[in-house]
């Protein structure tokens, strides 16, 4: 199983956090299963200020190209992601319409004997 680590911006705006993260505690059904029918097998996000933080730990068959393919033509998803941006804020050097960035691993313990 392969991990990858995103990172993203909340906007500066603590009843918006508030309702980003009521928003999460019940995530649309559609939204659930689109993730999970790109191969994502375990999602966690965590938040410190308005820097969100997320960990995806996928199966062999996940891309990031086809997930965002998939993405692009459901309506629901579409819908979802534009609710998103009423919280969410591009980070520094992010191409137009980017949110989530990948993150560079840069150290593991468990590499260390």
């Amino acid at each position: 199983m392969k991990r990858y680590s995103l990172t993203l911006d909340l906007k500066n705006d603590p009843e918006l956090i508030w309702q980003y993260e009521e928003i999460h505690k019940a995530v649309w059904p559609e939204i659930i299963s689109s993730i999970k029918d790109a191969g994502i097998e375990n999602m966690l996000i965590y938040r410190y200020g308005t820097r969100m933080f997320m960990i995806m730990e996928v199966n062999d068959d996940f891309s990031f190209e086809k997930k965002q393919l998939a993405d692009a033509n459901n309506p629901k998803v579409q819908e979802w992601e534009e609710l998103m941006w009423k919280f969410q804020q591009p980070l520094e050097g992010a191409l137009n319409g980017e949110k989530w960035k990948l993150m560079d691993k840069i150290f593991e313990l468990k590499e260390f004997k």
